[in-house]
């Protein structure tokens, strides 16, 4: 077997947008349950928030410029008409030279257009001392300010972090209709593979620790999953469960057996699964190039490398991809990534992406990358790390003080 024609990095993820659709199938949920899901529809507010112009602090409702020109020196002195008491609608309205005490959130009165803080005046026996001037519309939330009626609250597309759902709570909706979750199926292939529970290797043998990373970077993107466990290095076997799990998830993930040995069976058994089957064999970077990338039926497979860093670093490029498309997710909920300067010369061969992990670290107001620099397949290398930074396949290497992309690690 050989490799097919190796693709860059750039014309693998666009074979995969081009080739992964996303999930039609949508549930509707419990606001309360809704974390992390993608919505399926825009979502329109029905009302104003605030509904009604409140209060920012403690203070007394006036009119700004019955305040004009106060000091501690020489103070404006207002007449105080009343209290305004929380969770009451305030309609007296508010005179020209009056002032009216108000909590934090109270509603503002009639006539009024601002709040001067408790602590900027005093009330002597009804006759409010105003030691500081206030300019309209401090200290006030104008009704709608927050939320406007009709306004496009949140867009289809977009993933419900507490922050979403805390708006959506607050316009009154209680259900939302979204996408179900990804299910992702992975599987170990290999003869000298063990469980990572075993006690004892005998030599030659590895624990496969690939089923939980990859299962656990999946579980970060808030999709399900589904573990095949290992098979060994037989086509029939091989297979048997590959077929199992395909028909149970949307993204099929297979670690090992991916590049050009004898026994690597991961391309025969992504084509065996339907068509188009294998669409990348080969991705030029390191690390990570034995990775296969296919279709089965408007289903995705992707083949990992073996090594368990290398197989971290793919399925942070594509596999995290591949999960955001299906899901529906807009552009700006893909990994998260930062700017950075990097510490040091980094090498690289043309024609190649490399991604170095490194490790970032505010200084001077600036986020610094330093490379934790070892063989790419050693995985404390990314224990050591916070992300990883792309030398782009048209460049040689990056100088010393270039400003980088980190993708970071969740």
């Amino acid at each position: 077997m050989l490799f097919y024609e190796v693709k860059s990095v750039e014309e693998t993820l666009e074979i995969i947008i081009d080739n992964v659709k996303p999930i039609k199938e949508i549930i509707t949920l419990p606001l309360e349950e809704a974390l992390g899901y993608i919505l399926a529809e825009d979502i329109v507010s029905k009302e104003n928030v605030p509904s009604f112009s409140r209060s920012t602090v403690d203070g007394y409702a006036v009119h700004a410029r019955d305040t004009f020109g106060s000091s501690e020196s020489m103070p404006a002195f207002l007449n105080v008409t009343g209290e305004i008491h929380m969770g009451e609608e305030a309609t007296t309205e508010l005179g020209f030279g009056e002032a009216m005490y108000i909590p934090t959130g109270g509603m503002v009165p009639p006539g009024c257009d601002s709040i001067i803080m408790i602590e900027h005046c005093e009330d002597i026996n009804g006759l409010l001392n105003t030691y500081k001037q206030v300019a309209p519309g401090e200290n006030i939330i104008i009704a709608g300010e927050d939320v406007e009626e009709n306004e496009t609250l949140l867009e289809k597309g977009t993933k419900l972090r507490p922050q979403e759902l805390g708006v959506l709570g607050s316009v009154g909706i209680t259900r939302v209709n979204v996408y179900r979750k990804v299910k992702v199926g992975y599987l170990s292939s290999g003869d000298e593979i063990m469980p990572y529970e075993t006690e004892a290797l005998q030599a030659g043998q590895v624990r496969d620790i690939n089923q939980l990373t990859i299962l656990a970077m999946s579980k970060e993107l808030n999709a399900d999953i589904v573990n095949g466990g290992i098979v060994p290095d037989d086509y029939d076997i091989f297979y048997s469960k590959a077929k199992e799990l395909y028909d149970q998830v949307d993204l099929l993930v297979m670690s090992g057996g991916s590049s050009v040995g004898a026994k690597d069976y991961t391309t025969d058994v992504i084509s065996a699964l339907g068509e188009p089957g294998v669409l990348v064999h080969g991705v030029s970077v390191k690390p990570g190039k034995p990775t296969i990338f296919g279709i089965g039926n408007g289903k995705p497979i992707l083949g990992l490398p073996g090594h368990p860093a290398s197989a971290m670093v793919i399925y942070k490029l594509f596999g995290e991809r591949i999960i955001t498309v299906l899901t529906g997710m807009s552009e700006k909920d893909l990994p998260t990534k930062v700017e950075a300067i990097i510490s040091q010369n980094l090498p690289s061969s043309a024609g190649r992406s490399d991604y170095i992990r490194v490790r970032i670290i505010k200084e001077d107001n600036k986020w610094v990358a330093y490379p934790v620099l070892g063989k790419s397949g050693l995985i404390s290398t990314l224990v050591s790390s916070d992300g990883m930074v792309e030398v782009p396949s048209v460049k040689e290497g990056i100088r010393q003080g270039e400003t980088v992309s980190v993708y970071l690690f969740r």
